[in-house]
């Protein structure tokens, strides 16, 4: 095991869940939002403990880039799902009330089914950067599963939206991720070419939007339920565009198919049940901005 692939990957947790928690304050005191309404994003930015996220959270990303640089993906990214049991009980905290033991039985269901499918999945390298018909094979299914979630979470409340919409940021942090993968290859081979190539204005895009929905998921239920989705959705959604489009291959022999399904369920399973949650009548009340 390499050990500064563990010890980045456990520092990116801590600053992720530290990070999730100030955010998710900050949301749930704003009024509720439609989904995508660049102006939650605007209000938000004139909160400090918004603003004061960004530090953990900018952290946070150097440390996952540190740990993959130094370990395989099977084993980060389920040391980040290690962050949720933090982020709990300090949102709990920030917000003053009780902690639900409910919440870390979600997480635990969903981190485990992730951790057992990247494990049985085994994902293994293709092409550096897909064709543009490799970008489209994307969009025929992230798009359609992403206008669902949209179109669900209008009408969905509490827990069900908070799951709705972390299942929709974590496609976005998922496809966000790709993106830069595939720009990042492109750069090492040209620098000065770096705004000629369409994957740059696309993170753009992907990226303002992920952030924007994130934050409406944290407005709808307590952190436990989007931070499960979206830790969930988010490495699923970039395993399932290195298959489709980088052109990557994951195991799928007898044993570690049956592994996959079981895992898949697992995953569904902690969604689902994250889904059903309540929100609290004191989270659920917005703060004037002062």
């Amino acid at each position: 095991m390499n050990v500064a692939a563990v010890l980045a990957g456990i520092g990116a947790a801590a600053a992720f869940a530290v990070a999730s928690a100030l955010e998710q304050r900050a949301a749930a005191q704003e009024k509720r939002a439609t989904p995508l309404d660049p102006r939650l994003l605007l209000r938000l930015m004139r909160r400090p403990m918004w603003l004061l996220g960004w530090i953990p959270e900018t952290a946070g990303t150097a440390l996952q880039a540190v740990a993959l640089h130094f370990g395989p993906l099977v084993l980060v990214e389920p040391l980040l799902v290690s962050g949720l049991f933090l982020a709990i009980p300090l949102a709990a905290a920030l917000n003053r009330r009780r902690v639900h033991g409910r919440d870390f039985a979600v997480v635990a269901l969903g981190g485990a089914g992730l951790a057992a499918f990247l494990l049985a999945a085994q994902p293994g390298p293709g092409v550096d950067a897909p064709s543009v018909a490799g970008w489209l094979s994307v969009a025929l299914w992230a798009g359609p599963a992403l206008a669902a979630c949209l179109i669900a979470a209008r009408f969905a409340t509490d827990g069900a939206r908070a799951a709705l919409l972390g299942v929709a940021t974590g496609l976005l942090y998922g496809i966000a991720a790709s993106l830069l993968k595939a720009l990042t290859a492109q750069i090492a081979v040209n620098p000065l070419a770096v705004f000629t190539h369409g994957e740059v204005y696309a993170l753009v895009i992907v990226g303002i939007g992920a952030v924007v929905l994130n934050q409406d998921a944290f407005q709808s239920s307590r952190i436990a339920v989007p931070l499960t989705a979206i830790t969930i959705l988010d490495p699923a959604a970039g395993i399932a565009i290195g298959v489709t489009a980088f052109h990557e291959t994951i195991a799928t022999d007898g044993p570690r198919l049956a592994v996959q399904v079981a895992a898949a369920i697992a995953m569904a399973g902690g969604i689902w049940f994250a889904s059903t949650t309540h929100s609290d009548a004191r989270q659920a009340r917005p703060v004037p901005t002062a």
